[in-house]
């Protein structure tokens, strides 16, 4: 398995992958999981998302990090700006070329990030997620591609539509695609999709 286990210096246990490429400075992007998969237990992190598909052979083009929340909290409630500058230092990173994405607790991480910190990040993918809306005139500049499923129990699909819907009222850069039979899991056909890791490369910091 391409992919190798970490510890950070604030304590975040999380899964590494490095594409085989030759480049000085790499893109990267960061893959934050459910709620269901919190806890100690590295190997949760590997239920879904790119770190499953990678221990399925599967290929990226760009360094894959992938941090586990620990038992009882919440990403926002984490220091995960000092965990990127951190992966930033390690890996070689490209700053113009950081990439966010994540499904349910991970999806409304995604939209936080990119609102509290507008100008670190070159592109987000949230998934079956959300957050506060007003705030979309912060990131109107940054390319954002949604996803949701319409028949989703979890996590309203209303979630991920009032965000688009807002972000497009003030001339964002948004596509939203939306799964009409889907419920909850919404990451699997996402993850699956390669136009999504297309659309992702070619984007670079504003």
């Amino acid at each position: 398995m391409n992919q190798e286990a970490g510890v950070s210096n604030i304590g975040i246990k999380y899964w590494h992958y490095h594409p085989k490429s030759g480049l000085e400075k790499y893109p990267v992007l960061f893959y934050f999981h459910g709620a269901g998969e919190r806890g100690n237990n590295l190997e949760d992190v590997l239920q879904h998302g790119p770190p499953k598909l990678i221990t399925e052979n599967r290929n990226f083009p760009f360094i894959i990090i992938s941090p586990q929340c620990p038992s009882g909290t919440y990403w926002r409630k984490i220091n995960l700006v000092a965990f990127i500058d951190e992966m930033i230092e390690n890996y070689s990173i490209d700053r113009e070329r950081i990439y966010l994405s994540g499904n349910s607790m991970g999806g409304y991480c995604t939209w936080f990030l990119a609102i509290t910190f507008p100008y670190m990040f070159a592109a987000i993918a949230p998934i079956c997620g959300g957050g506060d809306s007003t705030q979309m005139f912060k990131i109107k500049h940054m390319p954002v591609w949604a996803f949701h499923g319409e028949e989703d129990d979890v996590v309203p699909y209303s979630e991920s539509l009032k965000m688009v819907t807002q972000l497009r009222e003030v001339g964002g850069n948004v596509k939203f695609t939306s799964y009409p039979a889907t419920g909850h899991d919404s990451w699997t056909p996402t993850y699956a999709n390669d136009e999504l890791y297309a659309w992702m490369i070619k984007q670079k910091r504003v």
